[in-house]
């Protein structure tokens, strides 16, 4: 229960042995922090016993107050409230600040086709976790580049973590039900884009991908590939939290070249081990993983000999070290090298030289979720400097009542808001799609999604930071997210498969459907597509 203080209350706290400032109609007892005040104890001092809103918004963002609200916070200016009234969970109406276009249209009563109150109930209890667990610590924990462990315990038992490995839900190795009371019957993909976008609102990949980037693309392939004891042996901790799993597919050698992948896994005489030697470098969560879901070379060279194996940390022979990365932080970024580690043979994920399908099978959900974040990203930028653009001045006027601002702001939101109805139109398309049809027909799409993401994510990084101007050059401050997300583009751009890439990818995926369609609906083929372009001869490129 929030106290009621008024006005003149406030106003008698105005000396250095009690100082209480309003900010937002908010009031703070900031006598003991005092000697803690970065600017110093006059800033303070200045504005004891009164509002201090102004003079706050010119050098901080509300995030700050966020952190220190629990020792802070003693009251409100006006009527008292209970929490639980402060924010309506459900409903379709307005939902959350209500920054034009700081959110997607369906958080602003605008009607959808995709979401029911199972998908309205999940974004509130996912905003409320990440706002209170995550947002007044990022700052913190990038700069440490490690997160808690904590956190992946709490992100567990709040139905979290299992919900960013896919639907349906996993109920069967699941200890906790999904997040927002949806009943796992429920859960689906829409589900899993409102769990990974409300994440990315803490503006930072290092922290998003510490969290659950080695988990949502680690994992996966061994609930769909792997034995039931194996299933049961690992998913349950990795769901929640207790353990960490990765997926080490890249090499010095390959990257998105994935058929070109070099670390050996040979067979023992007697059949039951296989013994693995090779690198991995740039391993999402490597630092800290318990379970490596690794590409090995068990057969001949290109895609027809490679499997996945089930590495882990306790065998022998495994070390990791962390990478100096530009940006994504507290990822746990590793580079890790297997040396004659031995691992059983019934570690193996799906068929001995079958693991380019499961690698395939994988791809269009990492890419997917590749997708949902930059495009977060891009529109937290947007976000930011929209709030900023109404505080800040120059030459007399607000940053919003200069043309030149709105016409950044436009083209930011024209970008973010295309390409969120492009990607709310492909996950719609898994809810009639099975894994075979979905990753046939849609990995060309969700390759040409991506790079449109990240190049939305990239030039509205470069807009954000113009409006910022050398607060996005520094790191902290109003300007924090803004500098971290720059720095982070290129790790949105590159991994998953380039921009460059994926263009190409969506373009030849688009030919061989037309050819596809073309050889259904009319023979013989017309002279100007070659005979030698099948389906068939690129199935899971």
């Amino acid at each position: 229960m929030t106290r009621s203080i008024t006005v003149d209350e406030v106003a008698q706290h105005n000396t250095g042995n009690s100082i209480w400032i309003i900010v937002h109609d908010k009031v703070y007892d900031v006598t003991n922090f005092l000697n803690e005040h970065p600017g110093g104890k006059k800033v303070l001092l200045k504005v004891a016993g009164s509002d201090a809103t102004k003079q706050f918004d010119n050098f901080h963002s509300l995030d700050v107050l966020k952190k220190y609200s629990s020792q802070l916070l003693i009251g409100e200016i006006g009527s008292a409230q209970s929490e639980e009234n402060e924010e309506v969970a459900g409903g379709e109406g307005p939902y959350g600040d209500l920054v034009p276009q700081g959110d997607p249209y369906w958080y602003q009563g605008f009607h959808s086709p995709y979401y029911n109150d199972s998908h309205y109930r999940c974004r509130a209890a996912v905003r409320k976790f990440v706002e209170t667990e995550i947002m007044p610590y990022t700052f913190e924990w990038d700069e440490a580049k490690k997160i808690p462990k904590e956190l992946f315990i709490k992100a567990g038992k709040a139905g979290i973590l299992p919900g960013v490995c896919g639907s349906p839900w996993q109920t069967k190795y699941c200890k906790y039900p999904p997040v927002g009371g949806v009943k796992p019957e429920e859960f689906d993909y829409f589900h899993e884009f409102i769990i990974t976008d409300e994440l990315a609102r803490c503006g930072s990949g290092g922290i998003l991908w510490g969290l659950t980037g080695g988990l949502g693309i680690g994992l996966p392939p061994i609930i769909k590939f792997a034995s039931d004891e194996l299933k049961q042996r690992v998913a349950p901790e990795c769901y929640e939290g207790t353990k960490n799993i990765c997926l080490a597919i890249t090499e010095p050698y390959a990257g998105s070249d994935v058929a070109s992948i070099r670390t050996e896994a040979k067979l023992t005489d007697d059949g039951n081990y296989y013994i693995v030697n090779g690198e991995k470098k740039w391993i999402t969560n490597g630092v800290f993983a318990d379970y490596f879901t690794t590409a090995v070379r068990t057969g001949g060279p290109g895609m027809g000999g490679i499997s996945l194996l089930l590495i882990e940390r306790s065998m022998p022979g495994v070390k990791t070290r962390q990478m100096q990365c530009s940006g994504v932080w507290a990822s746990g970024t590793a580079y890790i090298t297997f040396e004659d580690v031995k691992v059983p043979k019934s570690n193996l994920i799906g068929k001995e030289n079958g693991g380019f399908k499961c690698i395939m099978h994988n791809f269009n959900h990492e890419r997917m979720g590749i997708a949902i974040q930059a495009n977060r990203f891009a529109r937290v930028c947007y976000e930011e400097s929209m709030k900023y653009a109404h505080k800040r001045k120059t030459f007399n006027k607000r940053l919003i009542d200069h043309p030149v601002i709105r016409n950044k702001l436009a083209h930011m939101a024209r970008q973010i808001e295309a390409t969120h109805a492009w990607m709310e139109s492909l996950l719609y398309q898994t809810r009639f799609m099975d894994g075979e049809d979905a990753m046939l027909r849609l990995g060309g799409p969700i390759a040409l999604l991506k790079a449109q993401t990240t190049q939305t994510f990239e030039y509205c990084a470069r807009e954000a930071a113009q409006i910022f101007g050398g607060l996005s050059y520094s790191r902290g401050g109003q300007g924090e997210k803004v500098e971290r997300l720059y720095r982070e583009v290129r790790a949105y751009a590159i991994p998953g498969g380039s921009e460059e890439i994926m263009l190409d990818l969506g373009v030849r995926q688009s030919l061989k459907w037309e050819l596809f369609f073309y050889q259904t609906l009319f023979k013989p083929l017309p002279h100007n597509i070659p005979l030698n372009m099948t389906l068939g001869q690129t199935k899971f490129e």
